[in-house]
C-alpha cells in the first residue's frame, strides 16, 4: 500500500489518507479483510502525527469502509458490490464530464470526442 502525502496539497493530511484508502478500496487495491498498518505504523511511515492517523482511520470506520477490532487492528470492511459499483460509475462520469467540458472549451466536436474515446476505449 503506497499513500502519498502532499505538503503542497490544500486539501488536510488526515483528508488526504482518507481520499487515498478510499480511491484503493473502491478499486480493489485493497482486499476486503485485508489487514491496514496499525495506526503508529502508518504514522511513522507518513512521519505524521499518530493523531492525524488516527483521524482518517475514525472517519473511514465512520464510513463503513473499515472496521476496527481491538487489540487485533484495522480492516478492510465487507463492501455492497452494487453500491461499489455505483462509486465507481459515479467516478467514471466525473471524468467523463471534465472531459466533455474540456472539450466544449477548445471546441472538440461531439464525434471527435466520441472517436477518441472509441480509439481509448480499444487500448
Amino acid at each position: 500500500m503506497n499513500i502519498v502525502i502532499s505538503n503542497a496539497s490544500q486539501e488536510p493530511i488526515y483528508q488526504q489518507i482518507i481520499t487515498q484508502l478510499k480511491n484503493l478500496i473502491i478499486q480493489g487495491g485493497i482486499a476486503q479483510g485485508e489487514a491496514l498498518p496499525s495506526i503508529r505504523t502508518l504514522a511513522k511511515n507518513l512521519q505524521i502525527s499518530v493523531i492525524t492517523t488516527k483521524r482518517a482511520y475514525e472517519e473511514l470506520e465512520r464510513d463503513g469502509y473499515i472496521h476496527t477490532v481491538p487489540g487485533k487492528g484495522s480492516f478492510v470492511a465487507a463492501q455492497n458490490q452494487e453500491l461499489l459499483k455505483e462509486t465507481r460509475l459515479r467516478i467514471v462520469e466525473e471524468k467523463l464530464t471534465e472531459a466533455v467540458t474540456s472539450a466544449r472549451t477548445i471546441g472538440v466536436s461531439r464525434t471527435e470526442l466520441r472517436k477518441m474515446l472509441d480509439l481509448m476505449y480499444e487500448d
